[in-house]
């Protein structure tokens, strides 16, 4: 049976409780182990290898960005994930003015290096700013990639950007974001952040109630995971679900904007209704 893994990002624990009294490295790991997450993604150092071993998380994510278009680092930032516990590996590349052809060329680059090293298993997350940015540059670096070696890339789909690059809305999520459905079968990791076609994070809980935005946005996911469970080659595999809050930044800079729940307790009351998402997707 296709299984799911619930994986903190443990950005959206900065500046938890308040940015002068930030939790420490361990305290907010012990904070994910106890709202019931399997693991966690980051940046990995060894430091979090140890933390999470402590603490009972078995997944470790890792995270690349690499804004560089330099493949010669490719195999440096690979093994440094690797060599801190990561098994999975989420990457955002380039830049948004990096052609699909040369992204596709760096992303062909950067698998021969992890395939060399072993091991570990990459994703291309959908973001912007970086060469995934909009739907048609995404699937066309999709095609260019099989075109080059016969194999379907690995995405990590954060649907929030697409969302609000095309302005959709909640009685079209599933039709438009779910169109390439091969894609989204092939994927093993999903960045969980709700929106909607106005905002990338729109807010979990308001006044300790589910938000009608975030109604909306688990509609979206029963059919994301219903999607993703139904294809044959999902029936023993785990897909690595990332409830993504981001924290707000000083000066407004961040996903989270004033007046909206902080970020970490929200990202824990997304992780139980996602659990549910997946239950009731059949």
């Amino acid at each position: 049976m296709p299984k799911i893994s619930h994986i903190a990002n443990l950005w959206s624990l900065v500046g938890i409780p308040s940015p002068k009294k930030e939790w420490s490295l361990e305290r907010k790991i012990a904070a994910v182990a106890d709202a019931g997450f399997d693991g966690i993604t980051t940046a990995l150092t060894p430091e979090h290898a140890r933390l999470a071993a402590k603490h009972g998380l078995k997944d470790l994510l890792g995270f690349i960005s690499n804004n560089s278009g330099k493949p010669a680092e490719y195999a440096k930032a690979i093994q440094a994930q690797k060599d801190a516990g990561a098994v999975q590996i989420n990457v955002q590349l380039d830049d948004e003015d990096t052609l699909p052809a040369v992204a596709a060329k760096n992303w062909i680059a950067m698998m021969k290096a992890a395939d060399k090293i072993g091991g570990v298993v990459m994703s291309l997350e959908v973001h912007r700013d970086t060469c995934t940015e909009t739907p048609e540059k995404t699937y066309e670096i999709a095609r260019l990639y099989k075109k080059a070696t016969g194999k379907m890339i690995r995405i990590n789909f954060d649907f929030s950007h697409f969302a609000v690059v095309k302005h959709i809305h909640p009685g079209n999520y599933s039709s438009y974001l779910l169109k390439e459905a091969a894609l989204v079968e092939n994927s093993e990791q999903a960045h969980c952040r709700p929106f909607n076609g106005h905002h990338c994070q729109v807010p979990v809980t308001y006044k300790g109630r589910l938000t009608d935005e975030i109604k909306s946005y688990l509609a979206f996911t029963d059919d994301l995971f219903k999607l993703w469970k139904s294809a044959k080659q999902n029936q023993d595999k785990t897909l690595y679900v990332c409830p993504e809050m981001g924290p707000y930044h000083q000066g407004g800079a961040g996903y989270n904007i004033t007046g909206l729940p902080p970020s970490w307790p929200d990202a824990a009351i997304l992780r139980r209704e996602l659990a549910k998402s997946w239950a009731r997707a059949k």
